[in-house]
């Protein structure tokens, strides 16, 4: 058995069961008091109400938009023993990362780690897409968030944000007016909605990251702003890519980026950045997309990191969610984001995420 705590999920001979979840017919252990206790604020979400109906847990929130989260929450969805962990994966704490981050190093992978996160990024598209061809009206975002699970450890791959900082699913889905970092749960996907899937999966000893937008029905794409939104901000990770060769500064990026979203009348969003992807899931160099930023560093052969700008029809400014993670926008107005993982080479880059001739979705042509 698993440990059903969101900061734990070790293994466990423990008998020691939610009394809630044990009246209710729901599997949950717990390796002691100290596991349960810690956890309930979080664990809870998952006993449906009374009536046993979908619900709103923060009735009392502004939300700016018209999505509202659909809890309870399912349960969080068990890991192998076989499967090579990241090291924040029992107790939610990337401590690699925060050593790092005091070196304010920018990593150069060696051939040999090339070639392994190589195969990574090829994986985690390969997901992705099967991800992405069960996009329709009507699935919810858990059924997706299970779908994605079941996906990575039939490939031995770890989904990188299951208990990042206690996240508690296994990518994220942001509807409409999410910017990112949507928590999967029981919304389901209408026929005129907008929906980005973002994929990081850890493999043989490396993350990758990348995630796409897309239409939901026809509605969709026949609705002008959106489709203006969604192409816009795919153009506008294109372009960044098209620049990246050794040289290049990374503060640069930005400014292509708000070039090509000022001429097509969006916003870009200041709060979340791209970043380096290597053995840790995010570290140096930071990559604003916004223009005139301050970003240190020159891209240099060996580099991987991502560019994911996240473009919006109003205001660029965002607001959290009370579940400390679901970013949206301040008006309510829709978000679209496109992050690829790329490797600086020689000569230019190499987009070790790129799509593939049946990848789903895909440029739209404007209305």
């Amino acid at each position: 058995m698993i440990c059903t705590s969101v900061v734990c999920g070790k293994e466990t001979t423990s008998n020691l069961k939610c009394p809630v979840c044990l009246k209710q017919g729901i599997e949950s252990v717990f390796c002691d008091q100290t596991c349960f206790r810690t956890s309930w604020s979080q664990h809870k979400f998952i006993h449906p109400q009374e009536d046993d109906q979908p619900y709103n847990p923060f009735p009392s929130f502004n939300y700016r938009g018209d999505l509202r989260p659909t809890y309870p929450l399912s349960a969080r969805r068990a890991i192998p023993k076989h499967i090579k962990l990241p090291d924040y994966a029992k107790d939610g704490k990337p401590i690699s990362e925060i050593k790092n981050d005091r070196l304010g190093k920018i990593p150069t992978l060696s051939p040999k780690e090339i070639d392994k996160i190589r195969k990574v990024g090829k994986i985690s598209r390969e997901i992705l897409d099967i991800v992405a061809g069960h996009v329709k009206p009507g699935v919810t975002t858990d059924e997706l968030d299970a779908i994605l699970h079941k996906e990575c450890i039939k490939r031995n791959c770890y989904p990188s944000p299951l208990n990042y900082y206690n996240f508690p699913k296994s990518f994220c889905t942001s509807i409409n007016e999410i910017i990112c970092h949507g928590i999967p749960d029981q919304t389901p996907l209408k026929d005129g909605d907008i929906v980005n899937l973002d994929v990081s999966i850890y493999y043989l000893g490396f993350h990758s990251d990348l995630n796409e937008t897309y239409y939901v029905g026809d509605k969709a794409k026949a609705n002008p702003e959106l489709v203006r939104l969604v192409e816009t901000t795919r153009e506008a990770l294109d372009l960044a890519i098209a620049a990246v060769k050794p040289g290049l500064a990374f503060r640069e990026i930005g400014n292509i980026i708000e070039a090509h979203a000022t001429k097509n009348n969006v916003s870009v969003v200041k709060t979340y950045c791209g970043h380096g992807t290597n053995t840790l899931f995010h570290c140096q160099p930071n990559i604003p997309h916004y223009a005139k930023n301050k970003a240190i560093g020159i891209a240099k052969p060996g580099m991987v990191f991502t560019i994911e700008p996240m473009l919006n029809l109003g205001t660029y400014k965002d607001i959290t969610w009370p579940d400390n993670w679901t970013s949206s926008t301040q008006d309510g107005k829709a978000s679209a984001q496109f992050e690829h993982m790329m490797l600086v080479t020689e000569d230019g880059c190499e987009v070790l995420t790129a799509r593939t001739a049946t990848s789903p979705g895909g440029p739209v042509a404007r209305i």
